[in-house]
């Protein structure tokens, strides 16, 4: 918290309220009158003793293990603190009862041990807080990096997945000699200047995520026949909602992957809902192909742990199996309530 402007605010906080009300409880005009030196000297060291403390921060010594610094600095503290209790007394007031005299040392060397109690326990008690509070801003600072780290390799790992994909589709086209092959390979490069002019993004509009969900969907439909059949519908009242690049598109290579099928009749069915509160994803299809392994891969992995560094607690992802239909429900919570 260096140069924070709470830091200089707790500083004038010290040195023009708290330490002129202290002082006030001193006989402050017979001090002046009679031991002006003493006073001056007394009110210079609490100054000094309080940013000294507040140079040193004793707290980040202690966290960093450096105690013999700490007994070292103390020390010097309480010796200048103990000498000042020798101060001379004026010489007009030694001539006093001896002891009046002893009485008015003892007064003093209470007074400046209470000022230096204070000034530590305060000093002390401000650095801690603030220690605290680098401590907490510090490990806040590296676990957002650790999830931007982690977005950014789950991003990585989502776009050669999506390619391995699409580039069996593009090939299966060349082999059968479809006259969708050209047109195939169009859709395929707007989406990959999609994937790329988005791969730093962290949000982009839904509206983009949409039609790059559409030409996914129309490229995957030149290569199925009348079998399959496609519906994909699109609600958006905001097209300007913030989502995730290619957050949808594990759940849609999925149904593509397992609920079409060249000789059976099927349907695929895709919904996609956004307003300024909610962003609403839900797929159906027919379990047309068994997966050979459980589960889908790393797609739907990689996409809970997105949604869990992005919307903590905002979203729900929902999948379920019931008489041979395949269902995901994608909900997000755009705006923290």
């Amino acid at each position: 918290m260096k140069n924070h402007p709470i830091a200089l605010y707790i500083d004038l906080l010290f040195c023009l309220v708290i330490m002129p009300l202290a002082i006030r409880l001193l006989p402050v005009d017979r001090w002046i009158a009679t031991n002006t030196a003493f006073l001056l000297t007394l009110v210079a060291y609490v100054y000094v003793l309080y940013f000294v403390y507040r140079l040193a921060r004793l707290p980040k010594l202690f966290m960093q293990k450096k105690y013999l610094q700490i007994v070292l600095l103390l020390g010097i503290l309480a010796g200048v603190t103990e000498l000042l209790t020798y101060f001379p007394m004026p010489a007009e007031r030694i001539t006093d009862n001896i002891r009046q005299v002893e009485a008015r040392m003892h007064i003093r060397t209470q007074t400046i041990w209470f000022f230096f109690l204070i000034v530590t326990g305060f000093s002390l008690a401000i650095e801690l807080t603030f220690e605290l509070f680098r401590q907490i801003l510090s490990r806040q600072e590296v676990e957002a990096e650790k999830n931007k780290a982690e977005l950014a390799l789950y991003k990585a790992q989502i776009n050669p997945h999506f390619l391995f994909n699409t580039l069996n589709t593009l090939y299966a086209l060349v082999l059968s000699g479809s006259d969708k092959t050209e047109s195939a390979f169009v859709k395929f490069s707007g989406i990959l200047r999609y994937m790329y002019s988005q791969s730093s993004s962290e949000f982009i509009p839904a509206e983009q995520e949409v039609d790059y969900i559409r030409q996914y969907v129309d490229l995957q439909k030149l290569r199925l026949n009348h079998h399959t059949q496609v519906e994909l519908t699109t609600e958006i009242s905001n097209g300007q909602v913030p989502i995730p690049p290619m957050i949808l598109i594990t759940f849609v290579e999925n149904a593509f992957k397992y609920g079409s099928s060249a000789d059976t009749d099927c349907t695929i069915r895709l919904l996609i809902q956004a307003d300024e509160k909610l962003f609403l994803f839900q797929t159906e299809n027919a379990i047309m192909n068994i997966p050979k392994e459980k589960g889908h891969g790393i797609g739907i992995a990689n996409c809970r742990k997105r949604l869990e560094l992005l919307y903590p607690g905002r979203y729900t992802l929902q999948t379920d199996e019931a008489d041979g239909i395949y269902r995901v429900k994608l909900e997000i919570r755009i705006k923290e309530e």
